[in-house]
């Protein structure tokens, strides 16, 4: 199965670039429900994934309180995790083993540029759905 049946396009993903301040981040994060969401370089490429928790550290370490976040660039703040992009002609075993530890899986093309994500949940709605379609086969060789 190739990957790009999943892909959710960059045009449809929200993402944010390292020169947004902290407080950009927070309210599109806020307005959206994200808990994660892709950073980009200033080529389009796949930088890092920036998550509530590296925000929530962040202003708990360096005291700082919400009116302050405006004067903070995301630059600045560390990633506790790195999350790993896949390639658009990777194999689906490359993009589930990723996407047990992440809850989406940012995409890249073969220039390393953004090119979108695949959601965790599509692909477990993906398995899930060749799991039951294979017992219902099972269940009619049996009858």
């Amino acid at each position: 199965m190739n990957i790009a049946f999943f892909l959710l396009p960059k045009a449809e993903v929200i993402t944010l670039t390292q020169e947004a301040t902290l407080r950009q981040t927070l309210e599109k994060m806020e307005h959206h429900r994200y808990t994660a969401v892709p950073i980009l370089d200033d080529k389009g490429g796949y930088a890092a994934t920036v998550t509530e928790g590296d925000l929530l550290w962040f202003m708990k370490n360096e005291n700082l309180s919400f009116e302050q976040t405006h004067r903070v660039s995301l630059s600045e703040v560390p990633m506790r995790v790195r999350l790993k992009p896949v390639r658009i002609d990777a194999n689906m075993e490359d993009l589930i083993s990723l996407a047990k530890m992440q809850n989406f899986v940012p995409v890249v093309d073969d220039m390393n540029r953004f090119i979108g994500i695949v959601r965790r949940s599509d692909i477990i709605d993906y398995c899930a759905k060749g799991l039951f379609r294979g017992k219902e086969e099972t269940a009619a060789v049996k009858e």
